[in-house]
């Protein structure tokens, strides 16, 4: 008999919400995202700063790349919107919760939230109990990836218009496909409108982070292979900016973390800044 799949989001996600979460309640103002749905989504029971993984001083420079990550591609959205793009799609969206903290941004769009149907259809209830409700420009997207089913499919099935452009994020997903896997996926976003957008966030080689997080990456590279979700790829950015090129993006930059320090942290006395040469971003246009 199958075990019954635990419908809750998987760790990762939930670790990432957290995160977030935690940025709000250790560093000091002014914080670079402010994000606390997740965390009433998740609804963890007070003992959550607890956690080995929630340790503050530990975890710094991973929820600063965290929130600055997130704070970049809010400010590309509103940028995308201001230019008259009306469609954004998240590929792997977890519990990302920008429907819920940019309504009237979010309104000028149509949002397509595309992740594994369980945890999606976890976070659609939670947010109907929490009247957060669901909007009419929030598409759910449901997609069975290990199943092999074709997400741009899917997405077209829910209202995406394929002649028009659209931004399209995939954030921590990256590092549990193949190369193969990235590669298509570049292809598919490639093969979008004319003027569309794609920020994808990538894994360097764990060899060349900062040495502060070096022992963090590896006993988070080490844990996801016991989960069985072991990191796949790994890309410098030289690499991953020739995959984009292949692909058929017409243009491809590389958005490192220093460029997020420069941009978010740099008038900050705690020294908070995310880590060099981990978790970075490739931006590219069609």
């Amino acid at each position: 008999m199958n075990e019954e799949r635990d419908p809750a989001p998987d760790s990762t996600a939930a670790r990432v919400a957290l995160w977030r979460a935690l940025h709000t309640e250790a560093d000091a103002a002014p914080h670079v995202f402010d994000d606390r749905i997740g965390l009433k989504l998740l609804a963890p029971g007070d003992d959550w700063r607890e956690r080995g993984d929630m340790d503050p001083q530990f975890t710094r420079p991973f929820r600063a790349s965290i929130v600055a990550r997130a704070r970049f591609i809010e400010d590309l959205v509103a940028g995308q919107a201001a230019r008259g793009i009306e469609q954004y799609v998240i590929l792997g969206t977890g519990l990302d919760s920008f429907a819920q903290r940019k309504p009237e941004l979010a309104a000028r769009l149509t949002v397509f939230e595309i992740d594994q149907p369980v945890p999606q259809a976890w976070k659609r209830q939670r947010l109907v109990e929490l009247r957060f409700g669901i909007p009419r420009w929030l598409r759910f997207v449901p997609v069975d990836f290990e199943a092999g089913e074709a997400w741009r499919e899917r997405l077209v099935a829910e209202g995406f218009d394929s002649s028009k452009p659209a931004i399209v994020v995939s954030t921590g997903v990256s590092m549990y496909l193949t190369r193969e896997a990235n590669a298509a996926t570049l292809r598919q976003v490639a093969a979008f409108a004319r003027g569309s957008t794609l920020a994808m966030t990538f894994l360097l080689p764990l060899h060349l982070a900062d040495p502060e997080v070096r022992p963090g990456l590896e006993m988070a590279e080490k844990g996801a292979r016991a989960s069985g979700t072991p990191f796949l790829s790994f890309f410098t950015p030289e690499d991953i900016l020739a995959l984009a090129r292949e692909a058929g993006f017409t243009q491809a930059q590389h958005v490192s973390a220093a460029d997020l320090t420069r941009r978010y942290f740099a008038d900050r006395t705690d020294g908070l800044r995310p880590p060099n040469h981990a978790e970075e971003l490739l931006v590219a246009n069609t």
